[in-house]
């Protein structure tokens, strides 16, 4: 069992387009909350500062860690690599920093299969509708059609794997569903009463995937 000095993994994960980059950042500005940097292969975008945001690494450098063992979890989205650092990770968590997780499902399956000692929170971000989803996808420094096009595609695919994860927060409102989070958060570490009703979440899906 981990320890009490000990710091939690907490994973967020959603649909291209849903905000959980933008909840991570908000979570990452509470007290011994660090946001862990994953490696890419794709080219950062106008925003985004390298080593901060992400470590932008070419492919054959990816490739390596990956055979280096180095990765607690990868996957290939979009035709590119993501993935995260074990070493780093696993030093903070040491010294009692929680750490935030901005990655996929198949990312999110892969650190629960590692079975690591340490407290382990997962969130799973809904739009709340398809026509908001494109929206955001649309006015994202996107303005290939196309792109926002397959991310729709694969956002029918990514939604089936909320059942995978703790916790399901529709992001209306990003302050409203930041606040949600924290909530969350600060009821399971501190064993308190949890306000979630899984059979709205269940009835959301089905009308965003009907």
């Amino acid at each position: 069992m981990p320890t009490d000095i000990d710091g939690v993994m907490i994973i967020l994960s959603s649909p291209s387009g849903a905000g959980k980059t933008s909840l991570v950042n908000l979570l990452s500005r509470l007290e011994n909350f660090e946001i862990s940097i994953s490696h890419t292969t794709r080219k950062p975008r106008p925003n985004e500062i390298p080593d901060k945001d992400y470590y932008f690494v070419k492919k054959d450098k990816f490739k390596r860690l990956i055979k280096d063992e180095e990765f607690l979890e990868y996957a290939k989205v979009f035709n590119n690599y993501y993935g995260t650092s074990r070493t780093p990770v696993i030093d903070k968590l040491n010294k009692g920093k929680n750490i935030l997780f901005d990655i996929d499902w198949q990312g999110a399956d892969q650190i629960k299969n590692k079975k690591l000692n340490y407290k382990l929170i997962t969130f799973f971000i809904l739009p709340p509708s398809k026509k908001v989803l494109f929206e955001r996808l649309s006015n994202r420094d996107m303005k290939d059609k196309l792109i926002a096009d397959e991310r729709m595609k694969q956002f029918s695919r990514d939604v089936l794997h909320w059942i995978n994860y703790d916790y399901v927060v529709i992001n209306e409102d990003l302050q409203s569903c930041y606040l949600k989070i924290k909530k969350l958060i600060e009821a399971e570490l501190n064993d308190g009463s949890k306000d979630y009703d899984l059979e709205y979440i269940r009835n959301h899906v089905e009308k965003l995937t009907s």
